[in-house]
């Protein structure tokens, strides 16, 4: 039993591999291009097809092309030595799928099926029905086919230029074409008592182009296929439509839209890029397993909606009351009266209520001054509403600090008084203890100005130059109570030359006292020996100065970085979240900036620029 079950494990890890094995090799699709890769409409079909098929495999792919370049030279050409080429050039490289695109390759490979490829499925695409052979079609095959009624192209034409009396065919003369010739003078059969048929497959293009430039008064053209005229030369039929269209004197009508919009009036046409679209989804459903023979597709009718080239419409005379219902017209430019048909009518107007329109114009230019203006102040009102904020957050330091010098002259005071009494006084210690009083006075005094500095108004309007270094120093003293009252620590560096700036003291020293104030508020949860806030200013190229403000503290958290100067952002629970928001719109409306950056060590650091005076 052991040799037997080794044996069956092996030949299972054997199947494993072999699949393995056979899951990593790409599917392989060959494409089988009637005339060749750029003749139309098959090589748009192909284009559209290998660009849909890329798009929506859930595997790799490697596609092969080949093209039918026998079909160019006639009915008589011996075709197995491309067969012999196409059976030697896979003998070695197992295809899963082949696709034949058009009905010269359709009709290829039906006449050698059993030579080419005969396991291989097999999908007929971009042919009309007509040309696929019914009873050639095995369990491998699959077809997705077009359905055409050439007369309706002459319902169309006539719809659109009922007197039209003389209809010029333009096709080629390959045996494809030949075919189609017939099946078309079958259709048109019924027409010939009211118009005119003429076929140009038996003329060269040459000869083609000097007709369609000569047809009688009332003609139409239909174009068909030109891939091969009747000198043998092929034609790759869009530019040999574009030659057409640039000499028929005479509107131009098709089945498939792939000339629509290069000179083809339209009307119901068989879209191709629905067909490349149909064609891809049942390859892939034959890709990922399904039987081609189980695939039945319903054959592709035209359009359910006519469109028309509206550029064509305006040249050959046709009104638009003549399309069918629901048509749609594309490539429209509105005329002189469609484009300024409101300017014309309305220019009477226009001048009627010229005055009434400046009039109000006036007014609304008087109320947009009185509301830039009502901003203007609203503006200077939050500025100087959050410099009182910020002198009232200071207050309690800020009386500390007055406290000293006035506890000074009280005591200094009351021993002048005990001096004076003692006989003889001691003059030259009492002059020593009044020159500290006056001292103590003047420090006092000092802390006042600085807060009635920091509170007023005076320079809201116009800014004056001011030294950077001296709005600095003056809002470091006004928060220096606060941080020793917090155990922070002030560093200030300053150039030794002076930065003279265009703008507000006030608001320099309201712009660095909130960036001060909440870096000693970012310091809190640190240790009380590691409070740490620097204060530098220094010169940044030859035309700005910069103000740094940085801490010691843990740093702004980096989700947070972009939002800190957003209005009523703020990540303290007593914060308004105006502070910087409004530091930002002073420093801005001098032509500066401020920005916001963690430091590498640890710590925020808060900067503004400005341009030197």
């Amino acid at each position: 039993m052991k040799p037997r079950l080794q044996i069956a494990i092996g030949a299972v890890l054997l199947l494993f591999a072999m699949l393995s094995a056979a899951a990593a090799q790409p599917k392989r699709v060959l494409m089988l291009n009637s005339f060749g890769r750029d003749f139309s409409p098959w090589s748009e079909i192909a284009r559209d097809f290998r660009a849909e098929l890329d798009r929506r495999s859930p595997e790799s792919l490697e596609v092969y092309d080949a093209s039918l370049m026998i079909e160019r030279f006639g009915a008589d050409q011996d075709e197995a030595p491309f067969v012999e080429y196409l059976v030697g050039l896979f003998a070695t490289r197992k295809l899963d799928l082949v696709v034949a695109i058009g009905a010269p390759a359709a009709r290829f490979v039906q006449r050698h099926r059993s030579r080419l490829f005969p396991a291989t499925p097999m999908l007929f695409c971009g042919v009309e029905q007509r040309r696929i052979s019914s009873a050639l079609l095995g369990r491998n095959d699959t077809v997705v086919a077009s359905s055409s009624d050439p007369s309706s192209m002459i319902e169309n034409i006539l719809q659109l230029l009922p007197e039209t009396n003389h209809i010029a065919v333009v096709s080629g003369n390959s045996p494809n074409e030949q075919f189609w010739r017939q099946e078309r003078q079958a259709a048109f059969r019924p027409y010939e008592n009211r118009i005119s048929f003429t076929w140009f497959n038996e003329l060269s293009f040459e000869d083609m182009l000097k007709r369609a430039a000569t047809l009688p008064p009332r003609s139409a053209i239909i174009f068909t296929t030109l891939s091969v005229d009747a000198a043998g030369i092929s034609h790759e039929e869009s530019k040999s439509f574009l030659r057409l269209h640039a000499v028929a004197n005479a509107p131009i009508f098709g089945q498939s839209d792939i000339n629509f919009g290069k000179g083809l009036v339209g009307g119901s046409l068989v879209e191709l890029q629905a067909t490349a679209e149909r064609s891809a989804s049942v390859a892939l459903r034959i890709l990922s397993g399904e039987a081609a023979g189980d695939i039945k597709t319903p054959p592709q009718m035209r359009a359910s909606t006519a469109k028309y080239d509206w550029r064509e419409l305006v040249r050959w005379n046709i009104s638009e009351s003549r399309l069918p219902p629901g048509s749609a017209v594309f490539f429209r430019h509105p005329s002189m009266w469609e484009q300024y048909r409101l300017q014309m009518s309305g220019a009477l107007a226009v001048l009627l209520l010229q005055s009434g329109l400046i009039f109000w114009l006036l007014i609304e230019h008087r109320r947009r001054q009185l509301a830039e203006i009502e901003a203007a102040n609203r503006r200077r009102e939050v500025i100087h509403l959050n410099r009182t904020a910020a002198a009232t957050v200071l207050s309690s330091s800020i009386a500390h600090e007055l406290n000293q010098p006035l506890g000074a002259i009280l005591s200094n005071a009351e021993t002048v008084e005990i001096l004076l009494k003692t006989v003889p006084p001691d003059l030259g210690l009492i002059g020593e203890i009044v020159a500290d009083i006056r001292q103590a006075d003047l420090r006092a005094a000092e802390i006042i100005q600085q807060l009635r500095s920091l509170l007023k108004k005076r320079d809201e309007v116009d800014p004056q130059i001011s030294d950077l270094n001296d709005s600095v120093r003056e809002a470091v003293s006004v928060a220096a109570p606060e941080a020793a009252k917090r155990g922070v620590r002030l560093m200030t560096v300053q150039v030794p030359e002076a930065l003279p700036v265009k703008a507000g003291n006030i608001h320099l020293q309201q712009v660095v006292l909130n960036l001060v104030m909440n870096a000693i508020d970012a310091l809190q949860s640190c240790d009380p020996g590691n409070r740490i806030v620097t204060i530098q200013t220094s010169r940044s190229g030859k035309s700005e100065v910069e103000v740094k403000v940085s801490d010691s503290g843990k740093g702004i958290p980096e989700d947070k970085l972009k939002d800190v100067f957003e209005a009523f952002f703020t990540t303290k629970a007593d914060g308004t979240g105006l502070g910087l928001p409004i530091s930002r719109t002073i420093i801005e409306s001098y032509g500066g900036t401020l920005r916001a950056e963690n430091r590498v060590g640890g710590g925020a650091v808060f900067s503004f620029a400005l341009p030197l005076a």
